[in-house]
Order: C-alpha cells, then sequence, then structure tokens
C-alpha cells in the first residue's frame, strides 16, 4: 500500500505537470511558470524514487541517476536557446542509467521479440525523421534511437522473466517514454502539431513517474 509520502509526492507530481503543460499554453507569460514546473515536476518524482523503500539499491541508484540525468536534459530543452543536443546526451545517458537498472538481476538468455518488436519502431521512426534531420544530428538521433528501444526491450523482457507490480510498471514506463520521444522528433523534425507539448510531456512525466515507482519491488 503507498505511504502518506508517496501519495503526497504523487499529487504534487500530477499539479505540478499540469501547470507546466497549461504554461505552454498561454503565451509569453508562460514562460516563467515553464522555468519553474516544468524541472519542478521532474525532480518531485526524482524524490518519489529516491525516498521509496527498495530491496534493491543498485536498482534504486541507477533510476535516481537516470532521472538526474534527465532534469539536466529537461533544462537544456526548455532554455530560449537551442541546446538539442547537450539535451539528446542528457537523455541518452538517462537511458543508459535506466540500461542499467533495467538488467539488475536479468538472465542474458533473453527472449528476442521485445527487442525485435522495440528494433522495428526505431528503424520505422528513424526512417520517418532522416527527411528532417541535419547531417550534424543524424548519427546522434541514431544512436539515441538505438539505446532507447534496447531500454524499451530490456524493460519488457524483465517483465516477462519475473513479473508483478514494479518490473510491469517499469515495462509501461519504458514504452512510454518511446512514445513521448517519438512524438517530440516527429513534432521538432516532421510535422509541428499544436497539441505536441501537451502530449509529449504528458507521455514523458507519465513514463518517468512509473519508472520511479518500480523501484519500490
Amino acid at each position: 500500500m503507498p505511504s502518506t509520502l508517496q501519495l503526497a509526492l504523487t499529487l504534487a507530481v500530477a499539479i505540478s505537470a499540469l501547470l507546466a503543460i497549461r504554461a505552454h499554453y498561454i503565451g509569453a507569460g508562460g514562460r516563467r511558470q515553464v522555468y519553474l514546473f516544468k524541472p519542478l515536476t521532474t525532480a518531485l518524482i526524482m524524490a518519489l524514487a529516491v525516498l521509496t523503500p527498495s530491496a534493491d539499491p543498485r536498482y534504486q541508484f541507477a533510476v535516481g541517476v537516470g532521472l538526474a540525468l534527465s532534469l539536466a536534459g529537461d533544462v537544456f530543452l526548455m532554455l530560449p536557446r537551442d541546446r538539442f543536443l547537450p539535451g539528446l546526451v542528457s537523455f541518452l545517458l538517462a537511458h543508459l542509467a535506466y540500461l542499467i537498472a533495467f538488467t539488475s538481476g536479468l538472465r542474458y538468455e533473453a527472449a528476442a521479440l521485445p527487442f525485435v518488436a522495440f528494433g522495428v519502431v526505431g528503424a520505422a521512426l528513424f526512417a520517418l525523421l532522416w527527411p528532417g534531420l541535419s547531417r550534424r544530428l543524424r548519427a546522434p538521433v541514431a544512436v539515441y534511437v538505438v539505446v532507447i528501444t534496447l531500454m524499451a526491450g530490456v524493460a519488457l523482457t524483465r517483465w516477462l522473466e519475473f513479473g508483478g507490480r514494479p518490473p510491469l510498471a517499469a515495462a509501461v514506463g519504458a514504452g512510454l517514454f518511446v512514445v513521448s520521444d517519438a512524438l517530440l522528433a516527429l513534432d521538432r523534425f516532421r510535422w509541428s502539431f499544436r497539441s505536441a507539448r501537451a502530449a509529449v510531456l504528458g507521455t514523458y512525466w507519465a513514463a518517468q513517474y512509473l519508472i520511479a515507482l518500480s523501484v519500490g519491488g
């Protein structure tokens, strides 16, 4: 059963996330609110991951590192100047941290299906993005797609092997992270759409929240 602290942090995350998303749609006056509530939401999720009792300190530490790197990525991507590449690197390192967490206790005789499924998704996404990517970004984006799909494949494999709610939370969270990043990339490099901010941030924080919850296993 969730503790009072977990429930309080969950409520705080939800309120902060809604305020951050709203701030993106209220014009220039919302910029300061974005600067406040966007990093605050991720910081609150990080607090949830760090303060939740865990039977696997290695897993918890790796998830905490991933959330800290994600917080850095949030800051890079919200600044006025284009710092997409530093943001991309921050999230790439975050996914590597999650990959370390999800491999904790995992056997290496993993089923191929999760990796094939996410690999197909990643390849299709990269093919869609290719025409809109500059030469400078093609290699970093390719590496990023490989890492995030590998991370999601490992998370799904972990749930298939161990079962239970925490591995399921991690697997769903990893899958939502792929969805969020796909929406972000498509909006930035192919087809811009007005609801992109809400869709990207909503799936992003849901993903991070579920990964944070998975430390309680």
